[in-house]
């Protein structure tokens, strides 16, 4: 009994030091964990506590715990720009025939993603979230597997308040079907009128809140809970195979594929969010009525004559040269030998791209930010993160990616390291600055690492092992 006693409390010590390094793995790297500037009130505190918060990791954990950030204070004018960018989670399924273990793995990774995004959620207390696509791991399931996965995001991955999130819950549970004869027919009506280059489709202000002002704080204005802006990728809803089965789901149950936000347009800081889906630029696609649908979006943006600044969120990442990043440039289509048992139509069509192509590229950045500021780029797919600057050269070289800023205009484009365990958990932190002596939006990007899952699931083993050990040793 004395050797089970002894066992117990060395897995207890294991435990607690594993348990205290996942939740509080941030302040061990607390300037790449936390917002490029800070709002505290240090003028306030003791000879004491200035010299705790001086202190590595514990003296960050102080901060966080006992010196509140200001940054949300109706007084704080203008305030930052707050965003957590979600890379590519990618959250796979169970079928009849699915292992087990492979089963058990997916509700852990469900839940290693939750742990993530909730220690850098209280952390961070972000005004917006932005998923950067590939929310699912595969376009080609049935919509009863696609709310399901929907119901896991919402509920168990990335968790928001239920009224938060009230009509997506109800719409998957009662498995309502997406009605995508009645989207085709209004998207044709659409598209035929020449409604989809209007900016009153698109166009929306100052939105911080998309549920009629439930999570806006009435004394500070602010947001409670964060805007989630949902990006299309690849393996939501496709590349050149994206069919209206796809698009209506998508729209229905993480909102429009296209749009942006203007903040601040009566002011001297003016900003805004575009969201982009950039698997409908380059193609060709089953439906070409998308390709066109997104050309004649940047056509109504481009009418827009923006002046202030952007941040540009979209999944596939800006051309560049091979070396720049893990991923080079590099197409592929749909061959008959390879289409294994695919429709005929689908040969020929766009089957996989690592960048935009060169062309698409340069016309993308002259609508976002020919006519504007400082502006940011913040991308998915290329699982790894990358970071490169877009210098304007000229008008006949157009814009060329670099590793430094070669031009007097340039725009700094982040390719975010996914989130899934394989890539450490990688949290992207996005920070927006008004510099008020200057007049200019200052961008900062930061990634926070957390670690490869097998020690979240050390942790959780390890803990629950724990309390059965002591369990035997009390009652034996």
């Amino acid at each position: 009994m004395g050797v089970l006693k002894k066992v117990a409390w060395t897995t207890t010590y294991i435990a607690i030091f594993l348990n205290i390094y996942i939740y509080t793995y941030p302040s061990l790297d607390s300037q790449k964990c936390y917002w490029s500037h800070e709002y505290r009130d240090y003028d306030s505190l003791s000879s004491i506590e200035k010299t705790i918060i001086q202190l590595p990791y514990f003296g960050d954990l102080y901060k966080q715990y006992f010196v509140p950030d200001n940054a949300k204070k109706i007084d704080n004018y203008p305030r930052d720009i707050r965003m957590m960018a979600v890379g590519d989670p990618q959250l796979n399924g169970n079928w009849p025939n699915t292992p087990l273990f492979k089963k058990i793995d997916n509700f852990g990774n469900d839940y290693y993603l939750r742990h993530v995004y909730q220690v850098m959620k209280k952390r961070l207390d972000p005004n917006f979230v932005s998923m950067m696509g590939d929310l699912v791991s595969s376009q080609w399931i049935g919509d009863s597997e696609f709310y399901n996965r929907t119901r896991r995001i919402i509920q168990r991955s990335f968790p928001r308040p239920e009224s938060q999130c009230s009509f997506e819950l109800k719409y998957v549970n009662d498995h309502i079907d997406t009605d995508w004869e009645k989207y085709m027919g209004e998207f044709y009506d659409n598209l035929n009128s020449g409604k989809f280059k209007e900016r009153e489709l698109f166009e929306f202000k100052d939105v911080y809140d998309w549920y009629n002002g439930t999570f806006i704080d009435p004394n500070t204005k602010s947001n409670t809970e964060p805007l989630f802006l949902n990006i299309t990728g690849n393996h939501d809803i496709g590349y050149g195979d994206t069919t209206f089965q796809h698009m209506a789901r998508w729209e229905k149950l993480f909102g429009l594929a296209n749009f942006w936000i203007e903040y601040d347009n009566d002011t001297d800081h003016p900003w805004r969010i575009v969201m982009l889906n950039s698997l409908a630029l380059d193609g060709p696609m089953l439906q070409p009525e998308f390709q066109k649908y997104t050309w004649d979006f940047l056509e109504a943006l481009n009418k827009t004559d923006y002046h202030g600044s952007t941040i540009l969120l979209t999944h596939i990442p800006m051309y560049k040269r091979e070396g720049l990043c893990k991923d080079g440039p590099n197409f592929e289509y749909y061959t008959a030998s390879g289409c294994h048992g695919c429709v005929p139509e689908r040969v020929g069509l766009l089957k996989s791209q690592n960048h935009l192509s060169k062309d698409t590229s340069r016309k993308v950045l002259d609508v976002v930010f020919g006519k504007g500021k400082s502006g940011i780029i913040l991308t998915g797919h290329d699982h790894y993160g990358c970071d490169n600057y877009i210098n304007f050269i000229n008008e006949d070289d157009g814009w060329v990616a670099d590793k430094n800023i070669t031009s007097d205009k340039w725009i700094r484009e982040i390719t975010v390291r996914s989130i899934m365990g394989d890539f450490d958990g990688t949290m992207g932190i996005m920070t927006g600055h008004f510099n008020t002596e200057e007049k200019n939006w200052e961008f900062d990007y930061t990634q926070c690492v957390f670690i490869i899952q097998h020690v979240w699931w050390a942790t959780q083993v390890t803990t629950l092992i724990s309390i059965l050990l002591h369990s035997f040793a009390f009652f034996f």
